[in-house]
């Protein structure tokens, strides 16, 4: 296979909390399913990240991981096309992220924008640890483990890939320069000794710097208005049955100007039309704009329609699973050949890095 054919590698996790939901589907998994044939992909189940926040009550991480497989599964990953595997399944993510921290400073971890949020918005649980510290760490071990190319995200998550990049820079200038062939200045053809010095550069930067893969992130409130999450308890599960997410749709908050059936409303401020916006058709999206500006519909109406394009799109997701659910062992499989792979590409690294440090 030529240069120009060899396909560019993608790495990204998601953490086990159990089933997904609409807002994991969409923001990421949607995503995934799109690009695992035009990239090299691995994607995996960050259980060791679960316990940075959840070290206190992890629960049963080893069964939501497999509802996440199973998830990842449904949604349409092909294991003939994609690594698919459990980070806790491949021991080089520790190694990597120990390494890094030895020489990482403090202040790069602390000035992580997500660092300080989700301390406000955890509260209740003692998040003053090292480990949660060094989480945006441990996802800079996940990606140059496997010398991504590139990491689709959201743009809320770039602060975490630029810091990723920042790593990479330190440990070549720490680790990979010192093993580069010196040029010494009695060679005549200064602009040459540059080039031969740029080129040996180059050639020994053991971890690039991966690049971000910007991906569309639509905007997915929850019930309450709010985005989708299960700390706020306001999600629509991916494999709900039909009537549940119809009886959840129906509580949703909608435009609070629209008091009365005979009020006009604005679907750019009501959750229920940023519902419509992802999942209706366009046909059906005409009709609530038209119907909802003239009052000539009711919310209950605009709700109905909203959670046909829901359930029209989950259908076949939670059909797939369902195959996948019946058949475990060929679950199981599946993780263990994503982790060999995954532990080949891993190692193949590590003894770069071990080399290089003097290990």
């Amino acid at each position: 296979m030529s240069e120009t054919n060899i396909k560019r590698r993608v790495l990204s996790g998601m953490r086990p909390t159990g089933r997904l939901h609409l807002g994991n589907y969409m923001g990421a998994l949607y995503n995934w399913v799109r690009i695992q044939h035009d990239y090299d992909c691995y994607f995996f189940i960050a259980d060791i990240h679960a316990l940075t926040t959840d070290y206190a009550n992890p629960g049963n991480v080893g069964e939501k991981s497999r509802e996440v497989a199973l998830d990842f599964l449904g949604a349409g990953l092909e294991p003939e096309q994609c690594v698919i595997f459990k980070q806790s399944d491949v021991p080089q993510h520790c190694e990597l992220n120990t390494l890094f921290g030895m020489f990482t400073p403090l202040g790069w971890l602390e000035r992580v924008p997500t660092y300080k949020d989700q301390q406000e918005q955890l509260r209740e649980k003692d998040l003053a640890t090292f480990g949660f510290l060094g989480y945006p760490l441990l996802q800079s071990a996940d990606i140059l483990l496997y010398k991504a190319d590139f990491v689709p995200v959201g743009q809320d998550q770039v602060s975490h890939v630029e810091l990723t990049r920042e790593v990479a820079r330190r440990f070549n200038q720490l680790y990979a320069s010192a093993t580069t062939p010196e040029v010494t200045a009695a060679e005549s053809d200064k602009e040459l000794m540059k080039a031969e010095i740029s080129e040996n550069v180059l050639e020994r930067q053991i971890l690039p710097e991966p690049k971000v893969l910007l991906t569309p992130s639509p905007k997915l409130p929850g019930l309450d208005g709010r985005k989708m999450s299960k700390s706020y308890g306001n999600t629509l599960g991916l494999t709900e049955p039909d009537d549940d997410i119809r009886k959840k749709i129906r509580t949703m908050v909608t435009d609070p100007a629209r008091v009365r059936r005979t009020d006009a409303g604005n679907p750019d401020v009501c959750p229920v039309g940023d519902l419509h916006k992802v999942f209706s058709p366009a046909e059906t999206l005409a009709k609530v704009y038209e119907g909802c500006r003239s009052a000539s519909i009711g919310c209950i109406e605009c709700k109905g329609w909203a959670a046909d394009g829901i359930v029209r799109e989950i259908a076949p997701i939670r059909e797939r699973r369902a195959e996948y659910a019946a058949r475990p062992q060929l679950v199981t499989e599946i993780l263990a050949h994503g982790a060999e792979r995954a532990r080949k590409t891993a190692e193949a690294t590590m003894v770069e890095v071990r080399s290089a440090i003097g290990l």
